[in-house]
């Protein structure tokens, strides 16, 4: 995992113009909460069996949803993505998936290209707001999960996929909760 997080890090920084790509989130872990989410949905991509790609599937009940896909900058322009997305809809497929999407650079024509010879196509531009956060005394009540026993966890799983159906049908993140809840 060590060399996809590596090439996740390189690649979106090489694409969004850092000085040093590597630093690129380098606060951060997705690769590895992807991988933990479902490690059979996890893809690599191998050329003369060094790793140069990777790809993280996951099911969220009737939604499927992949990313980051990420190909080392020096395979770019090569065909890996695409080969990458080609076992990412068999996956679905597989699971049944009704609602597949990915987030990507609404900028990138190559980007968007590439994922609509898949069937995506760009439904919404997502804006990224921020506001700061002022803590609020009045807030009680709340607990971790990870402070949860496991019969309370497995409620909570529920009660978060009853909410999240209310979103979309069969919508469940469950398993999102339960990879970040590994890296606790």
């Amino acid at each position: 995992m060590s060399e996809a997080k590596r090439i996740f890090h390189v690649a979106f920084g090489t694409f969004l113009g850092l000085a040093d790509p590597i630093e690129f989130y380098a606060d951060r872990d997705d690769v590895r909460t992807r991988y933990v989410g479902d490690p059979p949905a996890a893809l690599g991509a191998e050329v003369e069996g060094e790793l140069v790609g990777s790809n993280f599937v996951a099911n969220w009940g009737s939604v499927g949803f992949f990313g980051p896909l990420t190909i080392r900058p020096d395979y770019w322009d090569r065909g890996i993505a695409k080969r990458l997305l080609e076992p990412t809809m068999e996956i679905f497929e597989k699971w049944g998936t009704k609602h597949a999407g990915l987030f990507t650079f609404a900028h990138s024509a190559k980007h968007i290209g590439l994922y609509q010879k898949f069937g995506f196509w760009p439904r919404f531009l997502t804006a990224i707001m921020s506001v700061n956060v002022r803590y609020n005394a009045e807030v009680q009540g709340w607990t971790q999960y990870s402070e949860l026993d496991e019969a309370a966890r497995a409620e909570s799983l529920r009660a978060a996929a009853e909410l999240t159906n209310t979103i979309y049908d069969g919508l469940d993140v469950g398993s999102e909760i339960r990879a970040i809840s590994t890296q606790a």
